[in-house]
């Protein structure tokens, strides 16, 4: 088995890229807001793969590095004024609107992410390991259940207090209509369908244009301005 250094060293310099966007970008950017978010969950990935807590130390390296690739391009695409990926338009356009409140921008990161780049990345995982979306199961779902935390500490850090968010705030709305769980359901099904159509180029392109499609969809409806 290789060396954890050695697993951990791409992971490590995607944790670097990510802790050099945070020191760059003000702090109320809504692309620096999911930042911070997702360089918790990369931290904490690479926290586990150098204590030997994943079973697969290979794969879950993999994945995460190919999952992060995703972030970092859309990132690279912006600040190069070429067109990102549709799941990520919203966030970088709206990234300074003052009435998105900065959890809109958190959950709009998160679905995008979440939403479109973690199905490719497993596919991408895969032809880098030489195996079936199957064998990442495991790593998909311990990648998951970091999400998941994350997303309800988010929730708590950012939500505003119980005396500013009434029922009918819209935000409320807003909250209550995404799910972390029921987007990484989704993915899944995604992931396996890609790797299903592997041979099927046109078709596997097409599914790929309406997944990030619709999950910029989503994301433009997360990003919805809201008065003060």
């Amino acid at each position: 088995m290789a060396q954890p250094e050695l697993l951990t060293a791409p992971v490590g310099a995607v944790v670097a890229r990510m802790r050099a966007l945070d020191a760059a970008l003000p702090a109320r950017d809504g692309v620096a807001v999911f930042n911070r978010v997702y360089l918790a969950v990369t931290e904490e990935v690479d926290r586990r793969l150098h204590a030997g807590e994943f079973p697969d130390p290979r794969a879950a390296a993999a994945l995460d590095v190919r999952f992060a690739e995703r972030y970092l391009a859309a990132v690279d695409a912006a600040a190069a004024d070429r067109r990102p990926p549709a799941c990520w338009r919203p966030l970088f356009q709206l990234r300074r609107h003052p009435g998105v409140r900065p959890l809109q921008f958190a959950l709009a990161g998160i679905n995008a992410h979440i939403g479109h780049d973690l199905a490719l990345a497993v596919v991408d995982a895969c032809r880098t390991l030489g195996c079936a979306p199957a064998d990442l199961e495991d790593e998909f779902e311990r990648v998951g259940d970091l999400l998941v935390s994350l997303e309800e500490r988010v929730r708590e850090d950012l939500m505003p207090g119980p005396d500013l968010l009434q029922i009918a705030d819209p935000l409320t709305h807003l909250l209550g209509s995404w799910s972390l769980e029921r987007a990484r359901d989704a993915t899944w099904a995604a992931a396996r369908a890609l790797w299903a159509l592997r041979h099927c180029a046109d078709v596997a392109e097409e599914f790929t244009e309406r997944l990030d499609a619709v999950v910029g969809f989503a994301g433009r409806m997360l990003l919805t301005p809201l008065a003060d």
